[in-house]
C-alpha cells in the first residue's frame, strides 16, 4: 500500500533544500526507513520538534521512489530535550542511535526497535551512568543480531568459565589454552560486571568500581565495533566517568 503507519525513534536528519529534511527512522515493523519531511524548517511546521533525534513517534507515511514521505507525526516519546541538556547523556544517545543505524542496514526487528526506545528512555531519565546504559545496550543490540559475546564459557572451545582473558576477534571471553599471545586480561569484577550488564542487573551495574566500569566499557566498544567491521565515530566523544548521569 502507498501509505502506511508505524511508530519510529530517530535514529538522524540532515536537510534537504530550504525548508525540508531527510530523515532516518528506525521503525517497529518496517525496519529502517528514510523518509522526506517536507517543511519541517519552518517555523510553522506543524510536526518538526517531533522529529529530531533521539524522538519517539507514530508516524504516517507514503512510500516513494526512493524515499518515503512524511504526513503525519505524533509524539509517542519526546527523550530528546532531557538527552541534549546533558552531555553525557547526549553523547551515549548518538553512540546508541549509530550503532542502530549500522546493524540495521538490512532489515530490522521489532526486538531492535523496542531496545533501542528502551535505552533512549532510560537515558532520559537519568537514574544509571549513561556510559553503563550505553554498554548494555551495545551488548544487548549485538546479541539480537546474532552476535552474543561468549561470557560464561570460552568462545573458542566451550569450556565453562569464568575465564581471564577476552579476545573481541574470537567472540568473547576464552581459557588460558585458547588465548593468544598479547590477549587481555580482564579481572573478576570485570567479567562479572559484563554478565550484569547484558542481563540488566541494574543493582550489581550501578555498584560496580569505577575500574570495573571503565574496563567493560573498553572491552564492550572493542566488541561492537571489530564484529561491525567498521568504528562508531560518536564513541570518541562518550564520558568514560562512571557515575550517576551529571
Amino acid at each position: 500500500m502507498p501509505t502506511y503507519r508505524d511508530e519510529v525513534v530517530v535514529l538522524r536528519t540532515h536537510k534537504l533544500g530550504e525548508a525540508d529534511r531527510i530523515v532516518t527512522m528506525l521503525s517497529r515493523r518496517h525496519g529502517k526507513v528514510r523518509a522526506v519531511a517536507k517543511g519541517v524548517r519552518r517555523t510553522s511546521s506543524r510536526f518538526g520538534a517531533r522529529l529530531e533525534p533521539f524522538m519517539v513517534a507514530d508516524v504516517q507515511l507514503y512510500q516513494g521512489r526512493t524515499l518515503d514521505i512524511v504526513q503525519q507525526a505524533e509524539s509517542l516519546g519526546a527523550y530528546g530535550a532531557q538527552i541534549a541538556t546533558h552531555y553525557d547523556r547526549y553523547t551515549a544517545a548518538h553512540a546508541m542511535v549509530e550503532t542502530a543505524d549500522r546493524l540495521n542496514e538490512a532489515e530490522a526487528t521489532p526486538q531492535q526497535y523496542l531496545l533501542l526506545v528502551g535505552g533512549l528512555r532510560t537515558l532520559s531519565q537519568g537514574g544509571h551512568a549513561p556510559r553503563s546504559v550505553l554498554d548494555s545496550y551495545l551488548l544487548r543490540a549485538m546479541a539480537l543480531s546474532g552476535w552474543a559475546p561468549a561470557l560464561d564459557e570460552c568462545a573458542r572451545c566451550g569450556t565453562v568459565g569464568p575465564h581471564d582473558w577476552f579476545v573481541a576477534q574470537l567472540g568473547g571471553v576464552v581459557c588460558g589454552d585458547c588465548a593468544p599471545a598479547g590477549s587481555a586480561r580482564i579481572r573478576p569484577e570485570t567479567g562479572a560486571l559484563l554478565r550484569a550488564l547484558i542481563a540488566g542487573e541494574w543493582d550489581e551495574v550501578d555498584a560496580a568500581a569505577e575500574a570495573a566500569t571503565a574496563a567493560a566499557s573498553g572491552l564492550v566498544a572493542a566488541y561492537t565495533q571489530w564484529h561491525l567491521e567498521r568504528g562508531i565515530r560518536s564513541l570518541s566523544l562518550v564520558d568514560h566517568r562512571a557515575g550517576p548521569a551529571r
